[in-house]
């Protein structure tokens, strides 16, 4: 059984006192925040798990995955908007555990968001790979198939043969020449995000506005292809497979709820409206057959066959994904920041560089580890292995709007989620319903690792907490 003392929590009150003691400065304004939040939200769902999503499970009808993603997102994100207001530190999720159900839980959370950021930038660093190979043949230049796959990853050659991969060396650059950025400072990465930001959303809307004129529509039929008998492999299952899958896209506004609300609700809606339009574009212009790779939209735009469009469509598509690494690196060093900031890692992961302003320790350590990654997982297991990790934390954030209602009733709430508690409930239902239609070995995975966890945890965690241990914060 759980002891009393791995159920204690901090009260609201001294989180509230805490956001504005031992923590990392507020470097970016409402303008970069959002700007994050869109970086991070639109990007990797329209760039890489479109493609994966719609050839495995979905086919066309991964227009409607993103519907009920969308409208998953919009609970959690309406919950998430109450937590961040009321306990505006950084944390994120991790944070609003420990308010909420204990330390033990706030680690096990802490824990899987680890999980999550460190394999959703490695995922994006693939795609990216795949995106900048394609663009620089445009111009001549050919990196080696086997320099820019993970091992055992095969690839077909120009003259019909097929080769593995060795390395992908193109995504571990990516990684660390982003994590130098950010170690550099955080008000000089925003500042490039926000220039990618809006090359990206112009490109999106080129795409739709453009490829619509060349779709096929009988690339749509069937638009639910038939199951093949399997579960979650099309039909209906395969539709909420698909959204399980691309629900990965949506994690953009949790990366960035430690700053500010609206960088969670800002862009919700637009952001699904463009997923659909670009899925619907991308399958009309391809069979969602052939879209099983890295870089879909590119493989699109060179089917319409002009050169300049599908340069210009592959650099926003780099632009868009690199955003999206920057954000989760940036997120993950915040969690990592938090949670050794009590104590329950060591102390390096919360140090701040005198000069710079950054956790520039523990920033050099997530950079080489998602780089590693990166460059030695083939795309589909990375993918798979971030949507269980997700969806568990947003059940916990949709609890912890319910829990807090009845438990801190007098504290003011800048902002309160709507329909309590049927919104959070719907919230929590929604993810759960998408956690059931993932495959067995993403469960396996998520347990393993959660084990191991624990393991840290009881090891040295316990012993050097600070609210266990009555130790002042650092």
């Amino acid at each position: 059984m759980i002891d009393q003392g791995l159920m204690t929590r901090k009260s609201v009150a001294a989180i509230i006192i805490e956001a504005g003691e031992h923590t990392l400065g507020k470097t970016l304004g409402p303008l970069s925040i959002m700007a994050l939040g869109i970086g991070c939200i639109i990007g990797a769902g329209i760039f890489v798990l479109t493609g994966t999503a719609a050839a495995h499970y979905a086919g066309p009808g991964i227009m409607l995955s993103f519907v009920v993603g969308g409208i998953a997102c919009a609970f959690v994100g309406l919950c998430y908007a109450e937590l961040a207001a009321l306990l505006p530190v950084s944390g994120s999720t991790y944070t609003y555990t420990y308010a909420t159900l204990g330390e033990i839980f706030a680690w096990i959370i802490g824990w899987d968001l680890i999980l999550e950021y460190a394999m959703g930038a490695s995922t994006v660093a693939v795609g990216w790979s795949g995106y900048i190979v394609s663009l620089l043949h445009n111009f001549g230049i050919n990196i080696p198939p086997q320099y820019a796959a993970a091992p055992w990853t095969e690839f077909k050659l120009p003259d019909g043969s097929t080769g593995a991969g060795i390395v992908n060396l193109p995504a571990a650059f990516i990684v660390l020449m982003l994590t130098a950025m950010l170690i550099a400072g955080t008000k000089e990465s925003a500042r490039l995000n926000n220039i990618m930001v809006g090359i990206k959303l112009f490109v999106v809307l080129a795409f739709i506005v453009f490829g619509v004129g060349y779709v096929t529509p009988a690339n749509w039929h069937p638009f639910v292809p038939d199951n093949t008998g399997t579960f979650g492999q099309f039909g209906w299952t395969g539709i909420m497979r698909g959204a399980a899958v691309v629900f990965f896209a949506f994690i953009g506004f949790d990366a960035v709820s430690t700053d500010m609300p609206i960088g969670i609700l800002g862009s919700l809606l637009i952001c699904t409206i463009l997923y659909v339009a670009v899925a619907g574009v991308l399958t009309g212009l391809v069979p969602y057959t052939e879209l099983g790779v890295p870089d879909p939209i590119a493989k699109a735009v060179d089917v319409i066959g002009l050169t300049w469009f599908s340069v210009l469509i592959k650099i926003g598509a780099l632009s868009g994904l690199t955003t999206v690494i920057l954000v989760l690196l940036y997120g993950q060093s915040r969690i990592f920041f938090q949670i050794a900031k009590d104590g329950l890692l060591p102390k390096m992961f919360s140090d701040v560089h005198p000069s710079l302003g950054t956790p520039s320790k523990s920033q050099l350590l997530i950079g080489i580890i998602v780089a590693v990654v990166a460059a030695l997982t083939p795309i589909d297991i990375l993918g798979e292995m971030v949507s269980i990790g997700t969806l568990f934390a947003f059940v916990l954030v949709c609890g912890a709007v319910v829990y807090l209602r009845k438990s801190d009733a007098e504290v003011a709430r800048p902002f309160r989620t709507p329909g309590v508690p049927a919104v959070p409930i719907l919230g929590i239902a929604f993810s759960v319903l998408l956690m059931v239609f993932l495959p067995w070995q993403t469960w396996l995975r998520l347990f393993v690792w959660l084990m191991i966890g624990l393991a840290v945890y009881f090891a040295y965690g316990r012993s050097h907490s600070v609210l266990l241990n009555g130790a002042a914060p650092r």
